[in-house]
């Protein structure tokens, strides 16, 4: 039977026949191409535009607000049903007068500065320590051998445990509580930065070694751009150590040197007998971790992983 076909075919690889008129196969071409071009423009494209202010307040606003408010309720019917007695369970009111108190009193401010102030410097101060560390650790293999698994060491190593050395070695000052928070940091901020190090694929180390990047040069423009998101990590844990560092050395170590801080405060309230203080201790300090985090680490982290193409947006 003969065949009813009239068009033009194309064979199994799609290609046109040998029939078909050299405009129409250019014709076809021309769209096959601008249709390839479209899909990876967007693919590439990163959606333009602001997000609207009530979005943005839905998804990153509410869901912590209804958990503070879900707690708070939780914390209320257990006081209501007398689970605890008030000595041991204060209710959210009884915080509250406490921390209105401690603002007209002056004194809520100071017992934050104190502690924040000596936690971040003392991070910094970490950073410029665990930076080079981690740096030489990752690239020296005798050094990896011989001070890797004392990192390793100290960073399981409760930090509270160098609190009465430090009193004996530097007495009750600044100095001690500078050293506890050092010895706490540095190797979580070395080790986000070895394992960084580790994770870099060794062609770019060989393209830069070709590029003439090495030593310090390499160092700067290969190393440490492909190590950042392991090194932010450990930078996050880094902070996290410090804070908890400082909190164990104010609450064991006080002195009226030293000032009151956060863990002091904690401290105070459990000598005066006061849940109350207890819970409002508790409360900043699990708020200035909170807003450290957001304020420094998250932007951080978002901005690394949008430059690396990471981040993605729902």
């Amino acid at each position: 039977m003969a065949s009813t076909d009239t068009g033009v075919d194309a064979d199994k690889n799609g290609s046109p026949a040998a029939g078909e008129p050299e405009d129409t196969r250019s014709t076809r071409d021309t769209h096959d191409l601008a249709g390839l071009e479209a899909g990876l423009d967007a693919l590439d494209s990163v959606p333009a535009g602001r997000t609207p202010l009530r979005e943005t307040l839905v998804r990153k606003a509410l869901p912590p607000l209804a958990a503070v408010a879900l707690v708070l309720v939780i914390w209320q019917s257990l006081v209501w049903a007398e689970v605890a007695p008030a000595y041991k369970l204060p209710s959210p009111s009884g915080v509250w007068d406490e921390l209105t108190d401690a603002w007209r009193q002056g004194t809520l401010l100071d017992y934050i500065w104190t502690s924040v102030s000596r936690g971040l410097l003392g991070f910094l101060m970490a950073l410029a320590i665990g930076t080079p560390l981690g740096l030489l650790v990752a690239r020296v293999r005798f050094v990896r051998a011989a001070v890797g698994p004392v990192l390793s060491g100290l960073q399981s190593l409760p930090s509270v445990a160098w609190v009465p050395p430090a009193v004996l070695w530097l007495g009750l000052n600044n100095s001690m509580m500078y050293a506890v928070i050092l010895l706490g940091a540095v190797p979580s901020v070395a080790n986000g930065l070895v394992a960084g190090i580790d994770q870099i694929p060794p062609l770019f180390l060989r393209a830069g070694r070709t590029l003439g990047a090495t030593g310090a040069s390499g160092a700067r423009h290969i190393v440490m751009p492909a190590a950042l998101p392991g090194y932010l990590a450990g930078l996050k844990q880094g902070w996290a150590f410090s804070w908890r560092s400082l909190m164990a050395a104010e609450i064991i170590a006080s002195s009226p040197d030293l000032g009151v801080g956060l863990g002091q405060l904690l401290e105070n309230g459990r000598n005066n007998a006061s849940i109350s203080q207890v819970f409002l201790a508790i409360f900043l300090i699990l708020l200035v971790g909170v807003a450290i985090d957001l304020l420094i680490f998250s932007p951080l982290e978002r901005r690394v992983l949008r430059g690396r193409g990471l981040l993605v947006t729902r």
